[in-house]
C-alpha cells in the first residue's frame, strides 16, 4: 500500500529530521514530560520489564515458566509506574529499550519514568520514541564509548527535540499505525506458526529415523526402555557409553589471548559443525593441558553442551583447526566400527535424548546435566553401513525442511522492516495518514 505526502512541508531546524509538515510543531521532551520518581513501599506491585521488542512488558509475562522473577531479595524501593507512562531504560534506550507503558506497575530503580502531559498522545509518544529514526539520535546523546557502556542520562533526554503533531493528528496517526501492524504482525505469527510446524516436522523425522530406520516393514523388538520403544529387530540398544567414549572436559581456567588455540564451549556448539569464528582462544600450554587424557579433538568428534544450551551438540569437521574443549561441554568419540557421527549426533539431537534430558533438568532452576548421565542417555544403534545411509537420508530430509525454515524467517525479516519504516515515516510526517484512519478506529 502507498501512502500519499503532505501538501506542504518546512525545514524542521534540526540536521537528522530535515523536513516536517509545515503546520508540525518541534519540543523538548522536557515540556512535554514530567520524571515520575515514586518508590514502592511493599514491593507488592506488578513487575515490568522493557525490551526492545514487546515495549513495556509484565515480567512475568515474558520469563521462562518456573524461573524467577527477578533476583532482587525485595522489590521495596523499586519506581513506581502508571499507565501511559514512559519507562526508559537509560544503558538501553539507543536500542528501544524504552516505551509507554499500558499496565500500572514497577520497574526497576535503574530505569526512568516520565509522566507525559495533555500534548501528547501516549500512544503516539510510544510510536515515536521506538522508530527507526529516534535510535541513532538517542544513541548519539548517550554517554559512554562502547554499547554496553551507553546511558541516556533524564537530563540529557530532558533537552532532545520530540516532534509534535497537533493532538488530533497523533491520534490519526496511531489509528493507522495499529491498524496496518496488526495486519503486518499477523502475517509475521503466520510464519512464525509455519516455522514451528516445520522445526516440529524436522524433529519428528530425525527421531522416527534414530528409532525406526528407513524400512517401514523391518521386524521389530521391544527396547525395553520406554525413551526409545520398539526398534528394528537387528538393531542394537543400550546405554550412549555402550557405543561411545564420553570425556568431560578438563576443569581448567584458561588464559585468554588474542592469537592461539581457539576453545569449544557451549556458544560454538550450536549447528552442524563446531563454529570457531568467534570463539575465544587461549595458549598452546593451555591448549596441550586441555587436550589430555584422551581430550584432544579431532574430525568426527563430538562436543556436547551439558550446561545453559544442554543437548547442542555439533561435530568437529575435516580439515578443522586444532582446538580444545573449553568448559561446560563433553567430548563423544564414537567406538571404531560401533557408532558413525553422524547417525549419534542426529540421536542426540532426537526427541528421544531431548525428552531424557527434559526429564533430568525437572524441578531444577539451573539446567544442567552431570557426566554420568550423560553417558547413560538410552539410544539405538543401527549396524553402522546401515546408520550412513539412515544419517544421509537425515541429513537431506534435515536441509530442505531448513531452506523453508530460512525462506520463512526472510519474509518475517521484509515484513518487519516494512513494519518499522512505515512507524518512522508516519511519527516523523513523510507521509500522510490523516484520511487513512480505519472506519472503525475509537
Amino acid at each position: 500500500m502507498s501512502f500519499p505526502r503532505y501538501p506542504e512541508y518546512k525545514d524542521s531546524g534540526v540536521e537528522w529530521l530535515r523536513k516536517v509538515p509545515a503546520h508540525w510543531d518541534l519540543a523538548r521532551f522536557k515540556h512535554i514530560l514530567r520524571e515520575r520518581d515514586e518508590r514502592s513501599i511493599g514491593g507488592e506491585e506488578e513487575l515490568l520489564s522493557v525490551s526492545a521488542y514487546t515495549g513495556v512488558t509484565p515480567r512475568s509475562a515474558i520469563i521462562e515458566a518456573g524461573a524467577q522473577l527477578t533476583r532482587a531479595e525485595t522489590l521495596e524501593g523499586y519506581k513506581v509506574c502508571k499507565r501511559n507512562d514512559l519507562v526508559v531504560n537509560i544503558m538501553l534506550a539507543w536500542n528501544r529499550g524504552l516505551g509507554v507503558t499500558v499496565h500500572d506497575g514497577i520497574v526497576s530503580p535503574s530505569y526512568c519514568v516520565f509522566e507525559p502531559n495533555s500534548r501528547v498522545y501516549p500512544r503516539f509518544l510510544d510510536y515515536l520514541v521506538r522508530c527507526d529514526q529516534y535510535l541513532p539520535y538517542f544513541k548519539a546523546h548517550s554517554a559512554g564509548v562502547i554499547d554496553s557502556r551507553l546511558r541516556l542520562y533524564p537530563d540529557v533526554l530532558a533537552g532532545l527535540i520530540a516532534i509534535m503533531p497537533p493532538l488530533n493528528e497523533q491520534r490519526a496517526i496511531v489509528d493507522v499505525l495499529d491498524h496496518e501492524t496488526a495486519k503486518i504482525d499477523a502475517l509475521v505469527a503466520e510464519q512464525e506458526r509455519l516455522i514451528a510446524l516445520l522445526k516440529e516436522k524436522r524433529q519428528a523425522v530425525i527421531s522416527h529415523a534414530v528409532t525406526k530406520g528407513l524400512n517401514p516393514d523391518a521386524p521389530l523388538q521391544d527396547s525395553t526402555s520406554s525413551w526409545i520403544g520398539n526398534v528394528p529387530a537387528h538393531w542394537e540398544y543400550g546405554p550412549l557409553k555402550r557405543f561411545c567414549k564420553v570425556v568431560d572436559c578438563k576443569h581448567v581456567t584458561a588464559d585468554f589471548v588474542d592469537d592461539g588455540y581457539p576453545l569449544v564451549s557451549i556458544r560454538e556448539v550450536q549447528s552442524r559443525w563446531v563454529f570457531l569464528e568467534s570463539a575465544k582462544k587461549t595458549t598452546e600450554w593451555f591448549f596441550h593441558l586441555l587436550s589430555e587424557g584422551g581430550r584432544r579433538l579431532v574430525p568426527g568428534d563430538l562436543v556436547f553442551s551439558r550446561n545453559a544450551t544442554v543437548g547442542e551438540v555439533a561435530q568437529i569437521a575435516p580439515g578443522s583447526t586444532e582446538c580444545a574443549m573449553g568448559q561446560d561441554v563433553v567430548l563423544i568419540r564414537c567406538l571404531p566400527g560401533v557408532a558413525n557421527p553422524d547417525f549419534v549426533q542426529c540421536v542426540l539431537r532426537s526427541l528421544v535424548v531431548e525428552t531424557q534430558l527434559g526429564a533430568l533438568m525437572i524441578g531444577s532452576t539451573f539446567k544442567r546435566v552431570n557426566v554420568e548421565e550423560i553417558r547413560s542417555l538410552q539410544i539405538a544403534m543401527p549396524p553402522p553401513h546401515e546408520a550412513v545411509v539412515i544419517a544421509d537420508a537425515i541429513q537431506r530430509e534435515s536441509d530442505s525442511i531448513e531452506h523453508m525454515i530460512d525462506a520463512a524467517y526472510g519474509v518475517i525479516r521484509l515484513l518487519s522492516e516494512r513494519r518499522n519504516t512505515l512507524i518512522t515515516a508516519a511519527v516523523t510526517g513523510q507521509i500522510d495518514v490523516r484520511d487513512l484512519a480505519p472506519s472503525d478506529a475509537a
